[in-house]
């Protein structure tokens, strides 16, 4: 064939496009169970943190079945939704994205931690360059803060991207979502200031969007599990 010929290029090009494509697609097939279990462990590793374990990538699997003994969605009411029982990454309460479409409930990871049981409940938000998240545990009151975990897909590194760190996650420890009866949430707001009515942690100086995202990111996410809360507090 002539290799001068228009012909002879698209056919060629043509063909390399197809090796192109079908490597590609045979390289996603045989990483893509491996990046799934990535993402599962990292989801884990978030969930571990919030109950102040940090655990090594190696270790989550293990720590995660030892701790959590349940997982499950609950409705608006806070009652937990018949069949959507289950802790691993099939199950809905793993796999069910807080806010993602066709959701048919919140997702709830009950853990016990010497003894105690603790509530886990995903949090979704904005901060200044993206989405923030993170993971709130709370004791078996329905109120006290045992501990949480936040991350941001590209707040500004030394300013907004402190809310991963170990001294700000630390402030909510011990804090009360509730104040006589009413959801509250826990302020986050510039060092220094305070709130009269609500308990509160300082925010990252030079990082105030960031630090308005998780204010707002608490009051809506952990507000959306209010009744589930109110049921814990009842059930005392």
């Amino acid at each position: 064939m002539n290799r001068e010929n228009s012909g002879y290029t698209i056919i060629y090009a043509s063909v390399m496009v197809i090796i192109v494509a079908l490597g590609l697609a045979f390289t996603h097939q045989v990483l893509s169970e491996k990046q799934t279990a990535n993402v599962n462990i990292d989801k884990m590793q978030q969930i571990l943190r919030s109950l102040n374990i940090n655990a090594k990538a190696s270790e989550a699997q293990s720590q995660y079945d030892a701790l959590v003994k349940n997982a499950y969605l609950v409705n608006i009411e806070g009652l937990k939704i018949e069949g959507t029982e289950g802790t691993t990454p099939n199950d809905p309460a793993f796999s069910t994205e807080l806010g993602s479409e066709g959701a048919v409930g919140l997702p709830v990871y009950e853990a016990e931690v010497d003894g105690k049981a603790i509530y886990i409940l995903p949090m979704r938000g904005a901060g200044l360059w993206g989405p923030i998240w993170g993971y709130l545990a709370v004791e078996g009151d329905g109120s006290t803060i045992y501990g949480s975990e936040f991350g941001h897909a590209g707040e500004t590194p030394g300013l907004g991207a402190e809310i991963v760190t170990p001294p700000f996650r630390a402030q909510f420890n011990g804090k009360q979502l509730f104040k006589g009866g009413e959801f509250k949430s826990i302020a986050v707001v510039k060092p220094g200031k305070s709130v009269a009515d609500r308990d509160y942690v300082d925010g990252i100086s030079g990082g105030t969007i960031t630090s308005q995202g998780v204010d707002k990111m608490l009051h809506n996410s952990v507000g959306e599990y209010k009744s589930f809360l109110m049921n814990l507090q009842a059930a005392q």
